[in-house]
């Protein structure tokens, strides 16, 4: 009777100890998945035309030879392939708020048909013979 029970046990634990289904992680699957994500942050660092160093600085809790496999993997696809990088806009926008808005304001001013009439005015000249033509 003993024989039966710690073979039933051998054998739930044998098929137990590959399901993945119980959210226990293996050391390997982790260090995998931690390297992965170093990689994909140093190449979008290197497309984003950052400093490696930089790309450290920003991502402290990512592993640096990860960043730099990344980073020096998509160095060389962009060298390959003659793409430029590409300057982060969000980031550009975060560090002067105020800017954003005044560069609108600004494009709208020139757009602004009468502030160009405005300028044309100066141009133009002043006596009867700007009023004639007017008319």
């Amino acid at each position: 009777m003993f024989r039966p029970a710690v073979l039933i046990a051998a054998f739930t634990v044998t098929l137990l100890s590959g399901c993945d289904m119980l959210g226990i992680e293996s050391p390997e699957k982790v260090a995998a998945a931690r390297e992965a994500e170093g990689k994909a942050v140093g190449g979008a660092c290197r497309h984003a035309g950052r400093a490696i160093e930089d790309c450290y600085t920003l991502n402290k809790r990512i592993d640096k030879a990860a960043i730099f496999a990344g980073w020096r993997d998509m160095n060389d696809y962009m060298r390959e392939n003659k793409i430029e990088a590409v300057p982060p806009v969000l980031m550009a926008q975060a560090a002067n708020p105020k800017a954003a808005p005044d560069a609108k304001a600004d494009a709208g001013k020139a757009a602004d048909p009468k502030a160009a009439d405005g300028e044309s005015d100066k141009a133009k000249p002043k006596g009867k013979d700007h009023k004639a033509a007017g008319s």
